[in-house]
Parts: structure tokens; sequence; C-alpha cells
């Protein structure tokens, strides 16, 4: 895996579980992906969204939804597809799954383009404790390695994830997805999924499956700045979680006041006590996935409730460290026929499901958090966060300035 691509992308897996166990795959496979936003990330990153949640025009957490319908099917006509959703999903009867148009920009999440690299180098921490061990950090010179100068350490060892595969449409006969550029409405704040889901395609079989859980808490830390130069990272636990991960960045612009500028340094850290950065880690996993990286030491252990950040991380990379941290949840899997119980026996299921849950909170290390800055502050609107009016984050350089607030 490439450290400097893996870092910030999600990672793309190839579909291995269940082929490994099929005679042939099924008719249709779908996604859903529920997640629970909070602290900056549900404000839409940045410093408007701290403003915002001061003034009382937003507050508490937000959730997401990624759907993700694929199939084998060619569709009878134009393709179409809806998931109709439980009455207290707050968002009508159904949602669309959109198939992409050929040579239009898409929302399947697919692996792209990085954009321009940043003119600039990136050192990288890795570990929980007060001081970085020898050896740290890993440095990256952008200018290098874009002309094929690839420094010692850069790769890290693939992750090899147990039960873990995606829905992508260079993978389907036909696709579809959601949120997408016909409909991106937001999931409101009070949504539930409980209930009965049904996803009617012109593509693929009908898939019918009822959730008994629903979105996971928010979490709620705290943070501060130690005498070392370190700063503390704890948090409350949060219920069905499997693991954590924790991940900061930060970055130095060649205009320091806070206008814009381009990228000189980047910084970042992660929580992993081994050398394993973003890919899988920044998505949603499945419990078997996270207890094998547990084994590893890539990610805490749903007992632990606090990690200590590096002071070299604050020294090389300012004051201004924004962290995001992950509770992965629980997995809810559902198959048309179901798999029989004897393993010998021929499994042929028209269409697999799966459901995945995580809980992820963005906080600038060293402030209070949102539940303490919110303390009082009553909230106009909780369940439609506002929209901020920064421009986009792109590439690589995308990622510093999203940690500095200039872009979202």
């Amino acid at each position: 895996m490439a450290l400097g691509i893996s870092a910030v992308g999600t990672a793309v897996l190839a579909v291995t579980a269940y082929a490994a166990q099929q005679q042939s795959p099924p008719i249709a496979r779908y996604t859903m992906d529920a997640g629970t936003t909070s602290g900056f990330g549900a404000m839409g990153g940045g410093l408007n969204g701290a403003m915002a949640m001061l003034t009382g025009r937003g507050g508490g957490a937000a959730h997401e939804l990624i759907l993700r319908l694929g199939s084998t099917r060619p569709a009878a006509g134009a393709p179409k597809a809806d998931h109709f959703m439980p009455a207290g999903a707050g968002l009508g009867k159904s949602v669309p799954l959109v198939t992409p148009v050929a040579g239009k920009p898409g929302t399947s999440r697919e692996g792209g383009p990085m954009g321009e690299l940043p003119k600039a180098r990136l050192y990288i921490f890795w570990g929980c404790g007060e001081h970085a061990p020898k050896g740290q950090p890993l440095v990256i010179d952008f200018s290098k390695l874009a002309k094929g100068q690839v420094p010692p350490g850069l790769y890290a060892q693939s992750l090899n994830l147990p039960g873990d595969w995606t829905v992508l449409p260079s993978a389907s006969t036909t696709y579809g997805d959601w949120p997408n550029g016909k409909d991106a409405k937001a999931v409101p704040g009070n949504a539930s999924l409980r209930g009965v889901h049904r996803i009617a395609a012109s593509y693929s079989p009908e898939i019918n499956f009822t959730l008994d859980r629903d979105f996971m808490p928010a979490l709620q830390t705290q943070s501060q700045a130690m005498p070392s130069g370190a700063y503390s990272l704890s948090w409350k636990p949060v219920a069905d979680a499997t693991g954590y991960y924790a991940w900061g960045i930060s970055a130095k612009l060649t205009d320091q006041s806070g206008k814009g500028g381009e990228v000189q340094e980047m910084v970042w850290w992660s929580s992993s006590a081994t050398q394993q950065f973003g890919g899988a880690l920044s998505d949603w996993m499945s419990p078997a996935a996270v207890s094998q990286l547990i084994a590893a030491k890539t990610v805490m252990p749903p007992s632990q409730t606090s990690c200590t950040v590096p002071a070299e991380v604050r020294q090389m990379g300012g004051d201004m460290t924004m962290a995001n941290l992950s509770a992965y949840g629980p997995q809810n899997d559902f198959a048309f026929p179901p798999r029989p119980a004897d393993a010998k026996i021929a499994w042929k299921p028209e269409w697999i499901a799966r459901v995945r849950f995580r809980s992820t909170t963005m906080l600038a290390l060293g402030m209070p958090g949102m539940d303490e800055m919110m303390a009082g502050t009553p909230s106009a609107n909780p369940a439609a966060p506002p929209q901020s009016a920064k421009p986009k984050c792109k590439g690589l350089a995308g990622i510093a300035k999203r940690a500095a607030g200039l872009c979202e």
C-alpha cells in the first residue's frame, strides 16, 4: 500500500470474502454504510464550524449514509433503483440510487485522481506516547516523489482484511449509489434506521432486510496540551464500538497570516503502533477486520479510552493540529437465500447485503471539545447543519488546507 496515497484516500478493496466461498457470485451486492459525525466534522469542518457551534447555529451530531448497489444484470431500459426507507429515517418514501453517466463526475467513492501534489514536505509520526521513538518522523518530499524518488519506508505492509468487500462501478454490469447529483439531501440528526428496508431496481432482484440497530452514539472527547508539549486525547466509551483509531494533521503555509498561501510543511500523525496509515482505516470496517488490526496493534481496542499525541507532532506542526477519532462499529449481513448452516452445501445467493456502522469526530487538539464549547448554548436546528461557503478541498494539498480551515 502506498503510504502517501492510502493516507488520504478511501481504500479500494476487492470482493474476496464471498467469492472464496461461492461457486458463483450473487446477482446483486448491496452496501449501506451508516455514520455518526460530531465535532467540527458535523459542521462541515474548519474554523467556521466552531463559530457556528458557539453562536448557536448548529450543534450535536450529524448522520451520514452511503448506499451502493452493484449487479451483474444490465438494466431493462434506463437504469432505475430506489431504497425504500423506514419512516423514522426522515428521508421520504425512498431515495434514488443513481447510475453515474460516463464522462461525468460521480459519487461512487472509487479511486480517482489525487490532484496536484503540494510542493511541501510531509513528516509522518505514529503511535501513542509523550515522545516519538527513534526513527520518526518518516519524511516525504513531494517534489522528489513526483520525480520518482521514493524514500525508504514509504510503503507500509498492505492490509489484508477478513470479510471486507465493496461495490464498485468497475466491478458491476450496472451500478447505482446515493447520495448523488440528483438527490443529496441531508440525513436528519434524529433519523432512525430501525425497521424494514427494501431496494427495488430494474437491474437487480428485490432486496429486503430488517435492521434492529441504529446509528451509533456520538463520540465525546477531551484534549489538553501537556507541559512536555504533547497533547492528551481521551474519550468516553461508545456503545457497540469494536475499536478506535485516531489521526491528526497540521500544516504550515507560505502565508502565515491565515489568509491563504501554499502548503509548505505538513505533519501527519496516527495512533497506530505500527506504520499503517489511512486507506481502509479511514473507512468503515468489519468487526473481523478490526479484531485483526487490534491484534496487530494498528487499531486501539474498545477498552482503550485515551492516547497521547507525541510532543514532536506539535513542535513540527505548530499549535493547530486537527484530529479525527473513529469508533468502528457493528455490522449486519443479509442474503437470499440465507447461507446454509452446513458449509458443504453449495450456496448460490441471489443477493447479499451488508450494513456497517461507525462514529467519528473531528477536533482541534489542545482545545475544548464541542460538547464543552456548547454547554448551555441552545441549538437552532441540530438536524440541519449550516452550509459552508468555503471551496472544496482537492488532492493532498487539500488535506492540509482543510486542517488550516481554508477549505472543506
